[in-house]
């Protein structure tokens, strides 16, 4: 088990944090379109959603087949996305898409999908990883599987 991760019973939480799950499910299923929305259906602010959404995870969602979705905001310089794919590769995550927009105003938006089951540190800490990298505006994660 990693050493950023605990296993908690839900009782002894604040109930913010399975209500930021369930506006993510929300958001998941299509049900709701907009993460305001998402948070005033079970009364959370959208800062709340924002703050805790990279790091509250039902069991189920950290299965055995991992595959995360992320967008970056990169820099248009020589070398930024290269960087970016060589600390995925050196913490043991497999990059399976990558899209990438035209850049404009000197930045580019970047969709990466990972494989993430061989990964050799949390997720949390692979963002903040890819947030340190010389050129990366933008780390957010859209989904997890």
């Amino acid at each position: 088990m990693s050493r950023n991760l605990l296993l908690v019973d839900k009782k002894i939480l604040p109930d913010f944090f399975e209500k930021v799950i369930l506006a993510r499910q929300l958001i998941n299923s299509g049900e709701v379109k907009e993460v305001s929305e998402a948070c005033k259906r079970v009364n959370i602010s959208r800062s709340t959603y924002y703050k805790y959404k990279d790091y509250v995870f039902m069991p189920e969602e950290v299965g055995p087949s991992r595959k995360a979705v992320m967008s970056l905001l990169l820099n248009h310089t020589h070398g930024v996305l290269s960087e970016v794919l060589r600390c995925i590769s050196d913490h043991e995550a497999n990059v399976i898409t990558i899209t990438q927009t035209v850049p404009i105003r000197e930045k580019a938006s970047v969709i990466l999908t990972l494989d993430i089951l061989s990964l050799n540190l949390s997720m949390a800490d692979l963002m903040s990883t890819l947030r340190d990298c010389v050129g990366v505006e933008k780390v957010n994660l859209i989904d997890i599987e």
